[in-house]
């Protein structure tokens, strides 16, 4: 049972009941409406041939979830975006200022810089290289008896560097097994963007996404 296009139902002697306005969007039936559309056909259907009314319940239904279905995703798309510009209004804050992130392009000026490190199992030894664009040793370090989960900082201090960003890489054994290292650098960020849904900080030839930010400033 439904509406005709007229909003109105088909009573026993066959005359037309009107039920709701003309132009009614059975779609966004309010609870109201919908009892009393159901009330009018139980009250004029011929009781020697009882529509069943299960199907209009459960079309009447369907429509009510889609709406609400479509309202919620309606509402999830606009906090998205909020969060978007929001997460990328931030970001703007951030240039030209200093950040330690998780990633291996650490920056050098005058000659001074650093970048941490940490491994994600106890180790004998760890070597922290500092490589130039052309792959050239300008820094290395060695420690000993180093332990999982914590952070070991390096300090870059040489005259001869060039202002730029160098490349930070992390050598850690235990005996003969390599363990992983997570390494921490510093940048100067030069602009922000969103893209595909994220928003990254970028800096020189590199760019990351905001959330790998860990420290701003130092």
């Amino acid at each position: 049972m439904a509406l005709d296009t007229n909003n109105t139902i088909t009573g026993i002697t066959g005359n037309e009941i009107k039920v709701v306005d003309a132009g009614y969007d059975n779609s966004k039936m309010e609870n109201e409406d919908f009892l009393k559309v159901l009330l009018a056909d139980l009250q004029w259907q011929d009781p020697l041939e009882a529509k069943d009314i299960s199907e209009f319940i459960a079309n009447t239904v369907k429509l009510r979830e889609m709406e609400v279905l479509n309202d919620f995703q309606s509402t999830v798309e606009l906090l998205k975006s909020a969060n978007e510009t929001n997460s990328l209004l931030y970001a703007s804050s951030l240039i030209g200022k200093t950040i330690m992130y998780e990633g291996s392009q650490t920056f050098v000026k005058d000659g001074k810089g650093k970048a941490v490190f940490s491994l994600e199992e106890n180790a004998d030894t760890a070597t922290i290289t500092i490589m130039d664009e052309n792959g050239n040793v300008v820094e290395s370090k060695t420690f000993t008896n180093l332990q999982a989960g914590k952070l070991y900082p390096f300090e870059i201090n040489n005259s001869n560097l060039q202002d730029g960003y160098y490349t930070v890489y992390v050598n850690a054994q235990k005996g003969d097994i390599t363990i992983k290292a997570k390494v921490y650098s510093y940048a100067k960020i030069d602009y922000v963007e969103r893209e595909n849904g994220k928003v990254y900080v970028s800096f020189g030839n590199t760019k990351v996404e905001l959330n790998k930010v860990s420290q701003i400033g130092g």
